[in-house]
């Protein structure tokens, strides 16, 4: 056991806080500001909302930078963790949760939801499912004495599987499911997402690394650059439940009901990739973060992905944003019974 008390910064720490503060700020600031809200709303380009675009984009690209591709070359050094997240992540996850938004939304929930609203659930959903975690991963991995090197290769390699399986991946998972899908809606949020944000903090990162050096880009350059990311976030869950403010004043336990089935999911998950990592007979520092990843989400891009395909306004939308209230306590439990299992 590590002797060093590990703790999680003071914003990750209460982030459910935040969220949720954030959830009565932006209610209440739509029910003052009524219709007039709306004009925000519909600053579109090609349905994707430009001042919520441009939040989002501030809050991947902090995360990007972190990614070094130059840790590629270690791919192979351990491959039996590699691929257990690898499967997890693309041909299990995005399949079971699409299958318990599919149980909750159409038929255990049925008697509280319309089958149009209980579509655009799923897909919400599904998006999450189908969006690995890329930023909060290291915190996990860290609380639970991960390899971070493994932790590195592994996001990376996530990352740029997300480039080609995310789309086809949603794709057929809302096409069973009968929703329409603009694809190229659907692309072109990848490309403004994934791709310009990874591509600007490839190069942002080599050339501080070459210019500065890799410890002032690690101690100075990406803490002070943090404080932009959350700001983003907080400012974007502010716009969204301002937009969302009639749909849940209207049905205020519609939280709650979306909340279960990804609790659910996240539990699950990480079970499978834990207990698949002991029969692979991998070791702790691998095991955890390839079960910690698996469990948690990326979303901000599965944000981004439901605000551009179905609006502001959306189910979808409002899904993605529940995902973001009940990820952090959700994976503390999973980093306390990671810990407490430690072999």
């Amino acid at each position: 056991m590590s002797g060093t008390i590990k703790r999680i910064g003071f914003f990750e720490k209460y982030l459910t806080l935040w969220v949720a503060l954030c959830i009565g700020g932006g209610i209440l600031i739509g029910h003052l500001a009524g219709d007039s809200i709306q004009a925000l709303s519909q600053m579109e380009v090609y349905n994707v909302n430009i001042p919520v675009a441009i939040l989002i984009w501030l809050m991947i690209y902090p995360m990007m930078l972190q990614i070094d591709f130059g840790s590629l070359k270690n791919v192979g050094k351990r491959p039996k963790g590699l691929m257990l997240t690898l499967v997890v992540n693309w041909l299990i996850k995005p399949f079971t949760m699409a299958f318990f938004a599919w149980i909750f939304f159409s038929k255990l929930y049925s008697a509280y939801i319309t089958p149009e609203l209980a579509g655009e659930y799923i897909a919400g959903a599904t998006l999450l499912g189908a969006a690995p975690c890329t930023a909060m991963v290291f915190v996990w991995s860290y609380l639970t004495d991960g390899d971070p090197n493994y932790t590195l290769v592994q996001v990376s390699i996530n990352d740029l599987i997300i480039l080609v399986a995310f789309v086809p991946i949603v794709g057929l998972l809302l096409g069973i499911t009968n929703i329409e899908i603009p694809y190229d809606t659907l692309v072109a949020s990848v490309l403004i997402f994934v791709v310009v944000p990874l591509v600007a903090g490839a190069i942002t990162n080599k050339y501080l690394i070459r210019t500065r050096g890799e410890e002032w880009f690690k101690r100075v350059f990406l803490p002070k650059l943090k404080p932009v990311s959350i700001l983003a976030l907080l400012v974007t869950l502010i716009l969204l439940f301002a937009f969302q403010g009639h749909n849940i004043t209207q049905n205020p336990f519609i939280i709650l009901l979306v909340a279960v089935p990804l609790v659910i999911q996240t539990y699950f998950i990480f079970f499978i990739a834990w207990f698949g990592g002991r029969k692979l007979k991998l070791p702790h520092a691998v095991c955890s973060p390839a079960a910690m990843i698996g469990a948690s989400n990326f979303f901000e891009l599965a944000v981004a992905v439901a605000i551009a395909l179905f609006g502001l306004q959306s189910p979808a939308a409002l899904v993605t944003v529940v995902g973001v209230l009940v990820e952090v306590p959700v994976m503390l439990s999973l980093v306390a019974i990671a810990n407490k299992w430690k072999y």
